[in-house]
C-alpha cells in the first residue's frame, strides 16, 4: 500500500478519534451541568423570614392584626407577589401571604416540596404568627397545599378557597413540549440552565387568557428558583391529586369552601369546576372571559368574592 492510499485511512480515523473525543467531552459537560443544576440550593430572604427546621418561609403580612385572618397561597413558580393585585380589596383584613417552599423569598432547598410537607410547613408558620383561625386561599398547585392544611389542621382552618385549582388529573390541558422536555433528565437540566426571560414569559404565557403586563418581579421569582424547587413542587402536586382528587378530599371537612374558576383557564379545564359540587355547601364562582390568573386577570371581582367569604366566615 502506498503512501497516497494510507493517508486518506490515516486523515479519517483521525477525525474519528477527535469526534469521539467531542462526543467524550459533551458528555461529560452535560453530566456536570446535570450534578450542579440537581444540587442547586438557596437561603431564604426577605423583610420577614419564619425560621424553620428544613427551609426558612418567607411571609408577608398586610391589614390589621386583630382582624379575620385570610392567608394567601401562590401557585407552582408563583410567589407572594402574584397576590398584590387583590391587596386593596382585602385591606380591612389580616392578610398572610406566604412564599411555598422553593419559592419566592423562601429557602429552595433540595428536598421538602411534598404537599404534605408544604402544609405541615404553612401551619407552622402559621403557629409562629399566632394565628389561631385562618381563611386559607390557595391558587392553583396553592390549593393542593391549602387542602391538605385543612386535612390536617381542623383547629386552625376555619375555611377554604380555591382559585383555579384542577380537580382531577384528566381535567389539565396545557401539556406543552417544552414543559415535557423540562422534565426529561439531562436534557431538562440543560434547558434550566439556558433559560431567559423571555422563555419564561412564554412559559407563562398559558397562565393568562386576557392581555396582562407580566411584572418584572413576577419572572425574577421564577429566574431565583432552582430545578428541584420547581419540578420537586410539580411532581408533588401530580402525586397528591392523582391519589385522590381534590373535590373527595374536601368532601368530608365540613368546612365552607369557596371555589372560584376562569371560564377561560388554559390549564384546567373550566367545566371540571363542577367537580366541586360534591363538597357540601361549595360555592362555586365561573368569572366570565378570564383564564387562569384571576388576581390578575379580574383583580376587582376575584377580591371582592375573596373579601365577602372571609368576612363571613368571620374568625380571626
Amino acid at each position: 500500500m502506498d503512501r497516497k492510499t494510507r493517508t486518506p485511512k490515516v486523515a479519517r480515523r483521525r477525525r474519528w478519534w477527535i469526534a469521539l473525543a467531542a462526543a467524550g467531552l459533551v458528555a461529560v459537560l452535560l453530566a456536570v451541568n446535570t450534578a450542579v443544576v440537581l444540587s442547586g440550593t438557596a437561603e431564604a430572604s426577605g423583610e420577614q423570614i419564619v425560621r424553620l427546621p428544613g427551609g426558612d418561609i418567607h411571609v408577608v403580612q398586610d391589614g390589621p392584626p386583630d382582624a379575620p385572618t385570610v392567608v394567601l397561597l401562590h401557585g407552582l413558580g408563583g410567589s407572594t407577589a402574584w397576590w398584590e393585585p387583590v391587596l386593596p380589596s382585602l385591606r380591612d383584613l389580616h392578610v398572610v401571604r406566604v412564599d411555598l417552599l422553593g419559592h419566592g423569598g423562601s429557602a429552595k432547598p433540595t428536598g421538602g416540596y411534598g404537599m404534605a410537607e408544604q402544609a405541615r410547613r404553612v401551619g407552622a408558620v402559621l403557629d409562629r404568627l399566632g394565628v389561631r383561625r385562618a381563611t386559607v386561599v390557595g391558587h392553583s398547585t396553592g390549593g393542593c397545599v391549602a387542602t391538605s392544611l385543612a386535612e390536617q389542621r381542623r383547629d386552625l382552618v376555619a375555611a377554604v378557597a380555591l382559585v383555579d385549582t384542577g380537580p382531577r388529573l384528566d381535567a389539565y390541558r396545557a401539556d406543552s413540549f417544552v414543559g415535557d422536555l423540562v422534565s426529561t433528565p439531562v436534557v431538562g437540566q440543560l434547558l434550566w440552565r439556558l433559560r431567559t426571560d423571555g422563555t419564561i414569559r412564554d412559559a407563562l404565557g398559558s397562565a393568562f387568557t386576557r392581555k396582562v403586563q407580566i411584572p418584572d418581579r413576577i419572572v425574577d421569582d421564577i429566574r431565583g428558583m432552582t430545578y428541584r424547587s420547581l419540578t420537586g413542587t410539580d411532581e408533588a402536586s401530580t402525586a397528591y391529586t392523582k391519589e385522590r382528587p381534590i373535590p373527595d378530599r374536601l368532601a368530608g371537612l365540613g368546612l365552607p369552601t369557596l371555589v372560584l374558576f376562569g371560564s377561560q383557564d388554559h390549564r384546567w379545564d373550566p367545566a371540571s369546576a363542577q367537580d366541586y359540587r360534591k363538597v357540601p355547601g361549595a360555592r362555586i364562582e365561573i368569572l366570565d372571559g378570564v383564564g387562569h390568573t384571576p388576581m390578575f386577570e379580574e383583580p376587582g371581582a376575584t377580591g371582592a368574592l375573596l373579601h365577602g367569604f372571609a368576612t363571613a366566615v368571620g374568625t380571626p
